[in-house]
């Protein structure tokens, strides 16, 4: 049977308050679970104005700025509860939350991230673009195997009875000088990139969310 995955745009939205919405879904749909009710998959789009999140297991030092100097940039810091170390969310990048029921494709997280990872190397093999995996790191790579890597999807996930929240931030217009300030991820030898820089031309943003809104929807039966 093919999984009905409900597609939802959120637009610009402020990151604590499509946590506190996430949170929301989250919980119903475990709540159906509980009681064996049928559970729905979401999948969510956002753009967040500029914030450093930090997952469970980061260093708070892969920041490099003080409160002062994240003000002057205008960009919040939020302790978040997915995996992962820091990553930087802004405007000109498409955050997906997929809270899906990964029963319901009869798949467990380690399946599920690959499956994400799948849908952004198939979006940029579309735009020409070779992308791959980096051993022992999640996300989407550019040059994985050599020392140009630089990353342009990352992918951090919180799950509970297989079903999951947050999820990944890839770059299409983004700025790219916030990742300055970070340590992407944990790393401090690795760069970061955009598809707006592999292509030296701003995207249509729009067209890229269709795109990759139907590979999901491909991918994910």
């Amino acid at each position: 049977m093919h999984q009905k995955i409900n597609y939802i745009d959120w637009g610009l939205i402020d990151y604590n308050e499509a946590w506190k919405k996430q949170e929301e879904i989250f919980s119903d749909t475990i709540n159906k679970k509980l009681q064996s009710q049928p559970t729905e998959n979401n999948l969510i789009f956002c753009e967040h104005p500029h914030v450093y999140t930090l997952g469970k297991s980061g260093d708070e030092h892969n920041l490099l700025l003080n409160y002062i100097q994240l003000q002057a940039k205008n960009a919040q810091f939020v302790h978040t509860n997915r995996g992962g170390d820091i990553t930087y969310h802004g405007p000109g990048q498409i955050v997906g939350y997929p809270i899906f029921d990964l029963e319901n494709f009869k798949m467990g997280l380690k399946d599920y991230i690959f499956t994400v990872e799948e849908c952004i190397i198939e979006l940029l093999s579309q735009y020409d673009i070779k992308a791959s995996r980096l051993e022992k790191a999640t996300g989407v790579w550019l040059d994985a195997d050599n020392k140009r890597a630089r990353k342009i999807c990352a992918i951090g996930v919180r799950s509970s009875r297989y079903v999951t929240m947050h999820g990944f931030a890839l770059n299409i217009n983004t700025d790219l000088n916030y990742f300055d300030y970070i340590n992407p991820c944990g790393f401090t030898d690795k760069g970061v990139t955009s598809l707006a820089k592999e292509l030296g031309t701003v995207q249509d943003f729009q067209l890229v969310k269709n795109m990759l809104r139907k590979i999901f929807e491909k991918k994910f039966i």
